[in-house]
């Protein structure tokens, strides 16, 4: 009986003009001596003994879909004419049977950052393939074959002088080092979208010019300038008891009161369902989704201002707030708790509350079912696995000296999941229903809306391929790679323009958000789907409130925690505010 040995076996699939697809597979070979060996085979020794390189090009079997696919581009450098041509590059992965599924992701991943590492990329053909073989044979037992597809997309005379990203690595193949762009550190000057974006941040509180100008390099001058230039675009006002200090103009400015104290609301009246945001845009796109509107603001000599916008949703009465100040530092912190705290405290007919705006999606670069992009939409619900929370909250992550990481966190679940359970119902529905989602038709009046600002456009949905995902591969480096496909014969509804809504836990906690490496671990350990920043006082508050029916709903603009893509952030405010709408009218009426 012939002795064998387990080789990793190098054969040409397809060729065409312009793409070469070679798949490598783990065989067992027959030894050297037992039979005579195909001339087609060369079988390396020394070094790299164990691999064998099949020249004919394999006659095609029956071919079993790939286990999963990660694509990702670099840019090609002639060395004679000095062009460069970018490239397309798609792994295929199929693992052993025996190997669980749940482990195949982050198996992947870690192969691929093995492979594009930067100390180590290699730039040429030869030696891409044959770190593949090697990985496949030392470090990675668990896959039976890895193909990959090199399709070259086109030819230009430069490469971009800058990655897509600040940060991004931009891999050319040919040049010693890749080129990195290094992110801005010095204050910024003044300009109007800043000077607004910092009075909208402040928003209830008013914010003094002497605040204003300690956070940029511009002088007093040129800052009153740009206020004064707000002011005159009705966007912006100056106190009445302190004429340098100044707050955010409403749209509907003639239904906004200033009281002493808040009016008492007969029972009838009182609001059922409390929304809390943290962003101004935020409060913009939930009040665009309500009637009859009217908005009662109490200026604090000590402490924060209070603003609440009282309207309709459907047949229930709401109550909508924006916190005074989001973010990791503790004074945001017992901020947010607080007003949380006063608003439930002010209208003590909730029964519902939402946490609604923005957040940072969880990619998941090999999954398509599970891959959360920007303008997708996550409602926060316990995951499948049996984890009984919806909202965790990561207060520290230890690397220990095996490698492992352990996470200390605290979680909340609502003791009623009805809100959740609505949420399900809306995304089945969707599958099935033919004609737009009610969300998209939400989404759709209230862009109308909006659009009566001059500033309307910024809600519209950003152009697809402004939605870049990178993966992070060690020592702070990242590679710009492609998103994940759908099987065959299916489509992926966004290249229409439609997001899709996912159901599952959100999470916060700077040491793991900001984090790229802890960010997916802490994500993949606990299926969370996307992070926001850092409003666990205000899920505290609720908790302790003894409130039991609560959601978060975070529009996806970034990859991150939701405060890093502003091209993103305004549709994804006010899609979420869509799927808010379409969960409130399903909430069967009280009275």
């Amino acid at each position: 009986m012939a002795n064998t040995e387990e080789r990793i076996v190098m054969t040409p699939k397809k060729k065409t003009g312009n793409s070469t697809t070679l798949a490598m597979e783990r065989k067992s070979i027959a030894s050297a001596g037992d039979q005579p060996r195909k001339t087609s085979l060369h079988v390396a020794g020394g070094e790299h003994s164990g691999i064998v390189i099949n020249k004919e090009v394999e006659a095609g079997g029956e071919e079993v879909p790939a286990h999963l696919c990660l694509e990702f581009r670099v840019f090609l450098v002639n060395a004679n004419s000095g062009k460069h041509a970018q490239e397309k590059r798609v792994l295929s992965y199929w693992f052993k049977q025996e190997f669980p599924p749940v482990q195949r992701p982050r198996y992947a991943q870690d192969f691929f950052k093995q492979l594009v590492s930067p100390t180590e990329f290699p730039r040429d053909y030869v030696g891409f393939i044959k770190k593949i073989m090697k990985l496949m044979q030392l470090s990675f037992p668990m896959f039976k074959k890895i193909e990959v597809e090199l399709t070259q997309e086109k030819e230009i005379e430069t490469i971009p002088d800058r990655p897509t990203r600040p940060g991004a690595l931009l891999f050319t193949v040919g040049v010693v080092q890749p080129k990195v762009s290094a992110e801005p550190t010095a204050m910024p000057e003044a300009t109007e979208e800043k000077v607004l974006d910092m009075i909208e941040a402040s928003y209830p509180n008013p914010i003094t010019l002497d605040k204003m100008c300690g956070n940029f390099t511009s002088n007093e001058a040129n800052v009153r300038a740009i206020l004064s230039e707000l002011q005159l675009k009705k966007k912006i006002k100056a106190m009445e008891s302190n004429l340098n200090a100044f707050t955010r103009v409403q749209g509907d400015q003639e239904n906004i009161t200033v009281v002493k104290q808040m009016p008492k609301v007969e029972a009838a009246k009182q609001p059922t369902i409390a929304i809390i945001t943290g962003q101004y845009y935020e409060k913009m796109a939930v009040d665009a989704m309500m009637t009859n509107r009217q908005t009662f603001v109490r200026y604090a000599t000590v402490g924060e201002t209070q603003a609440y916008t009282v309207g309709d949703i459907g047949s229930h009465r709401c109550v909508v707030t924006k916190l005074p100040m989001t973010g990791h530092s503790r004074e945001a912190s017992i901020a947010s708790g607080s007003s949380t705290t006063r608003l439930l405290g002010t209208f003590q007919g909730v029964e519902y509350v939402f946490i609604v705006g923005v957040g940072g999606g969880v990619p998941h670069y090999t999954d398509y079912d599970r891959h959360v992009r920007l303008g997708d939409v996550v409602l926060a619900a316990p995951n499948k696995a049996g984890q009984r929370f919806i909202y965790q909250y990561c207060q520290t992550a230890e690397v220990r000296e095996s490698g492992e990481v352990v996470f200390e966190t605290k979680s909340w679940c609502p003791p009623e999941i009805t809100l959740q359970l609505i949420g399900e119902q809306l995304k089945d529905k969707a599958k099935v229903d033919e004609g737009p989602a009610c969300w998209q038709t939400n989404y759709s009046c209230g862009l109308s809306e909006l659009s009566g600002d001059q500033d309307g456009q910024t809600w519209a949905r950003p152009a697809q391929v402004t939605d870049k995902l990178f993966m992070s591969i060690g020592g702070g480096d990242l590679i710009e790679v492609g998103h994940p496909t759908p099987k065959p014969g299916t489509e992926d509804p966004r290249g229409n323009g439609t997001p899709v809504l996912h159901i599952g836990p959100v999470a916060a906690g700077r040491g793991v958000s900001l984090d790229d490496q802890l960010r997916q671990e802490f994500a993949y350990k606990n299926g969370i789907l996307a992070y926001d920043s850092e409003l666990d006082s205000v899920v505290e508050s609720i908790y302790g409130n003894r409130k039991d029916h609560y959601m978060l709903i975070r529009g996806i603009a970034d990859y991150k925690d939701g405060t890093r893509r502003k091209e993103w952030q305004h549709y994804a405010a006010l899609m979420a505010a869509s799927v808010l709408k379409s969960v409130i009218v399903n909430i069967e009426p009280m009275y």
